[in-house]
């Protein structure tokens, strides 16, 4: 497993077995089942995950316990609550397994570490970031600006993985509509 971040770090940065093995001496290895949590909302978050394998859903749940689907994450993405991380204040939202799940897991402590004594893993975790912001500002424009069905063809465009992989009514809540409004469309 530690073989696959290596892989995904070496996209941004080149790394030598020292680097990688200060780098692999970070992390926690994680297995979790279908429906089990990685963080609830309430509790205090330890951990940034590297999905390994799997699929998780980040969820924010409304006074009214309606349930918003910040996003999903997948093989080679990273997740958290990350202002309960980074902050270190208690989690607002949720992270389940959608799949049976395979994470590397970073405390914050180790993170720091990591970018103190490897300035080049600053810049790897500042271009995830980066991407991050861009995926979230896109999304939040299409939210904005496009009908349901310009929606669900850019995410059917963006990840297509997605219609194999996610529930219909999983689907729906990140698209922001009713399972019954997506089974409408003209697919």
């Amino acid at each position: 497993m530690l073989h696959h971040l290596r892989t995904h770090i070496e996209k941004i940065i080149p790394l030598n077995d020292d680097e990688f093995e200060l780098i692999s001496s970070c992390f926690t290895f994680k297995k979790y089942k279908r429906h089990q949590f990685l963080i609830q909302e309430g509790e205090v978050v330890p951990y940034n995950y590297f999905v390994v394998k799997g699929l998780l859903k980040l969820v924010y749940t409304d006074e009214a316990g309606k349930e918003h689907i910040v996003g999903f994450a997948m093989e080679d993405w990273w997740e958290t609550d990350f202002p309960a991380y980074y902050q270190q204040t208690t989690a607002t939202m949720s992270l389940e397994c959608v799949e049976d799940t395979e994470v590397l897991c970073i405390k914050l402590d180790d993170y720091k570490k990591l970018c103190t004594k490897l300035p080049k893993m600053e810049h790897f975790f500042l271009e995830k970031a980066y991407m991050g912001f861009i995926t979230a500002q896109q999304r939040t424009i299409s939210m904005m600006t496009t009908g349901i069905k310009e929606r669900y063809d850019q995410l059917l465009k963006k990840y297509p993985s997605w219609v194999q992989r996610v529930p219909k009514s999983l689907l729906a809540a990140y698209l922001g509509v009713s399972r019954e409004t997506l089974s409408r469309l003209p697919l």
